[in-house]
């Protein structure tokens, strides 16, 4: 706005006067901005990090806090890239995971080790919340026949057998070092074939059953590796550490209440309670915002 007077009294007067009124609409504007704002709860592209994005969102909706859902964006670093340009403002993450997108040669392996080195690495608009005490882990999963067969039990045990074996996973899989890389610089495993799958889900499970891939990457807490008889073979290098799942936020239009709110979910969440929801969703055919739904209220964290 320009403010047009004559005589240095009356320039004083509006100039002052123009500043002001700048400073209190630029005061409304940001009041306006923050009350207006919605929290977006976003997830990647699998089921339990969907049920989990339906989680945090009710929970944050039962404190008053508006809520938009935006799920399946892709992978890690696409969720990333939104969360850092406040697109996003809540990711399902699991820190083990998340540690290793930051730094390929983070060689922590403890939770609070974990979210210390995340701190550290995150920009300034970013921040970890707590982590619950579930943990979902990649594993190595094969079919009881090729585990008897070849007497597997551990992923060492693969060993002599790696090079004629096709492994499958989820394509950042390729690249991680809680992955392919790790596989071969820890166990010096070197597979026939690397074959991109979707992110432990019904193509991953279904290239493992009927024998489009031997290995696969299937995360822990996948009700399908109990239906199928599947194999877990033990991690005895410890190669994929702790997994714990953790809100990871942008502190641009998250309140104080919500912050809370998600801190409390994590406060209730263990690896059994998330393996028998997801057992809901993919055995029982139970939608994820029902799901979410009745375990908030059961914890006292729903409407």
């Amino acid at each position: 706005m320009m403010v047009r007077t004559t005589g240095s009294k009356a320039r004083i007067v509006g100039a002052a006067l123009a500043v002001a009124l700048a400073a209190t609409g630029a005061l409304s504007a940001c009041s306006s901005s923050k009350s207006g704002s919605k929290v977006v709860v976003g997830s990647a592209a699998f089921p339990e990090n969907v049920l989990l994005m339906e989680i945090y969102a009710q929970a944050l909706e039962a404190k008053g806090i508006s809520v938009d859902r935006k799920p399946n964006v892709g992978q890690r670093d696409v969720l990333y890239q939104q969360l850092k340009a406040d697109s996003i403002t809540v990711v399902p993450e699991y820190n083990g995971s998340l540690l290793a997108f930051l730094d390929k040669t983070a060689g922590q392996n403890t939770t609070d080790a974990v979210d210390q080195a995340i701190a550290g690495k995150l920009p300034s608009n970013l921040q970890l919340l707590q982590p619950a005490a579930a943990e979902d882990k990649d594993s190595l999963v094969v079919t009881q026949a090729l585990a008897t067969k070849d007497n597997l039990k551990q992923i060492s045990d693969l060993g002599p057998y790696a090079k004629d074996l096709v492994l499958g996973s989820a394509p950042e899989f390729k690249s991680r070092q809680q992955g392919l890389v790790g596989l071969k610089s820890v166990y010096s495993l070197d597979f026939k074939d690397f074959k991109a799958l979707d992110n432990s889900g019904p193509q991953t499970v279904s290239a493992l059953q009927h024998g489009d891939a031997d290995v696969v990457d299937l995360y822990s807490t996948t009700s399908a590796i109990k239906t199928n008889g599947f194999v877990v073979l033990n991690d005895d290098q410890h190669l994929f550490g702790v997994q714990n799942v953790v809100p990871l936020v942008s502190k641009k239009n998250l309140p104080a209440a919500g912050v809370d709110a998600l801190n409390a979910v994590s406060a209730k969440l263990d690896t059994a309670t998330l393996t028998g929801l997801m057992e809901q969703i993919d055995t029982q055919k139970k939608d994820p915002s029902d799901v979410a739904k009745a375990w908030l209220a059961s914890v006292g964290l729903g409407k």
